[in-house]
C-alpha cells in the first residue's frame, strides 16, 4: 500500500525569533549609564524579554516621571502605587543619556501619573526641550498617557511638537475592564483625534509629525474585533 503524502510542517523558525544572549560587557556599561544618571526604562520596569538585546545595542526607552504608577494594568509589570515627587533633574538626565549614547531617535514614555494636576504633561515638556538642545539634529518620539482626557494638559505635549506622537489603545473595547480598568477607549481614541488634529494644523508651519498607537493581541480579542478597533484608529488619525 502506498503511504498518504505527509502534510508540510512549520518550516523552520526565522532567526529572529530567537532570544540571543547579549554581550555582557555592553549590558553591564548601560545599566551602569542608565542606573548612574537615576534614571529608568521601560525595558527593565516593564520586564520586556528583549532588554538585554537593546541594552547591548545601546538602546533603550527612558521611563519618566518616576517608576511607580498610579493605574494597575493587567497587562503591565510597572510597580503601581503612591508615586513621589517627580524629578526636576530627570529631563536634563535623559538628555545627558541620550547625548552619551548617540542616539539619533529618543523615544520617552512615562508611568500614568493621575496624581499630577496635568498629568506630568510639563515634565514631558521639559524632557523634550532638554533632549533638543543636548541633541538638536535628533527626533523624539514620546509615549503618553491619557492625561485623565485633559485636553489642555495634552496640548502642553503637542505644542512641542514631537516627531512622533504616540498613545496605545492597548487592547479592544470589551477586555478594557480586565486589562485596563482605570482607563477608557473612547479616552484614547480623543487623545488620537486631538493629536492629529492639532499636530496637522501646526504641519504648515513646520516638519509634520507622525500619530501613532499600539494594540496587543493574545488576550481573549476576537478577529472582528482587532479589525474594528484598527478601522476605528485610523479613522481617529493614526499613521
Amino acid at each position: 500500500m502506498r503511504a498518504e503524502p505527509q502534510a508540510p510542517g512549520p518550516g523552520r523558525k526565522p532567526p529572529w525569533l530567537k532570544i540571543h544572549p547579549p554581550d555582557p560587557a555592553a549590558l553591564r556599561a548601560m545599566e551602569r549609564l542608565v542606573h548612574g544618571l537615576g534614571l529608568h526604562t521601560v525595558c527593565e520596569s516593564a520586564l520586556c524579554p528583549n532588554q538585554g538585546e537593546c541594552f547591548a545595542r545601546g538602546t533603550a526607552t527612558f521611563l519618566i516621571l518616576g517608576n511607580t504608577c498610579t493605574r494597575d494594568c493587567a497587562f503591565c509589570g510597572v510597580p503601581s502605587g503612591i508615586p513621589g515627587e517627580p524629578d526636576p533633574r530627570e529631563p536634563e538626565s535623559v538628555a545627558e543619556a541620550a547625548f552619551r549614547l548617540g542616539l539619533k531617535h529618543v523615544v520617552v514614555t512615562s508611568v500614568t501619573r493621575d496624581d499630577l494636576a496635568d498629568g506630568g504633561a510639563s515634565h514631558y515638556v521639559a524632557t523634550l526641550r532638554a533632549v533638543r538642545a543636548r541633541l538638536p539634529e535628533a527626533t523624539v518620539e514620546v509615549l503618553t498617557p491619557d492625561f485623565c482626557g485633559e485636553a489642555w494638559a495634552l496640548d502642553l505635549v503637542l505644542s512641542e511638537r514631537p516627531e512622533v506622537f504616540n498613545h496605545n489603545v492597548e487592547t479592544v473595547p470589551r477586555l478594557y475592564p480586565v486589562v485596563r480598568p482605570q482607563a477608557d477607549y473612547e479616552r484614547s481614541l480623543d487623545v488620537l483625534r486631538r493629536a492629529a488634529a492639532t499636530l496637522g494644523r501646526l504641519a504648515p508651519s513646520g516638519p509634520t509629525s507622525l500619530v501613532k498607537t499600539g494594540l496587543m493581541v493574545g488576550l481573549g480579542e476576537r478577529e472582528e474585533e482587532v479589525l474594528g478597533v484598527l478601522s476605528q484608529v485610523a479613522e481617529a488619525g493614526a499613521d
